[in-house]
């Protein structure tokens, strides 16, 4: 395993945030594909923050959720629960990006907002106790 890089580690965590507010953004002006790809990248970012913290890296999407399910959901770190909102996100990410003439509608999104917030409070958590809930 290498070791971490806690300026990488820190800028993670504050992009997770930062990710979060940029879709409430676009949720009040009705930008639900973007919105999203925002909440997507949040928790993109809180967990590429915390494969770091534990020496683990990757330079692709599906190689982060890889590492994400290997090494915290399938040891039972992290509940399969919390972690589908993250498996959930890349695959409506993928068909809003990707996706010719698709687009998310309100009542879609607006949930995913808050569990969004939750997955990143409790990924985020982790670095000052040590623990995910």
């Amino acid at each position: 395993m290498k070791e971490y890089n806690g300026d990488i580690i820190q800028y993670r965590r504050e992009r997770a945030w930062e990710a979060l507010d940029e879709a409430e953004l676009m949720a009040k002006t009705d930008h639900w594909n973007t919105c999203v790809n925002r909440l997507y990248y949040a928790c993109f970012y809180i967990v590429s923050a915390l494969l770091e913290k534990n020496g683990y890296s990757s330079s692709k999407d599906t190689g982060i959720r890889s590492l994400f399910n290997v090494h915290f959901v399938k040891s039972g770190l992290i509940s399969k629960n919390l972690a589908a909102i993250y498996s959930d996100l890349f695959e409506r990410r993928q068909e809003s990006d990707y996706g010719d003439f698709f687009t998310f509608e309100k009542a879609d999104v607006v949930p995913w907002i808050e569990d969004t917030k939750r997955f990143v409070a409790e990924l985020d958590r982790h670095f000052e106790t040590g623990t995910v809930e």
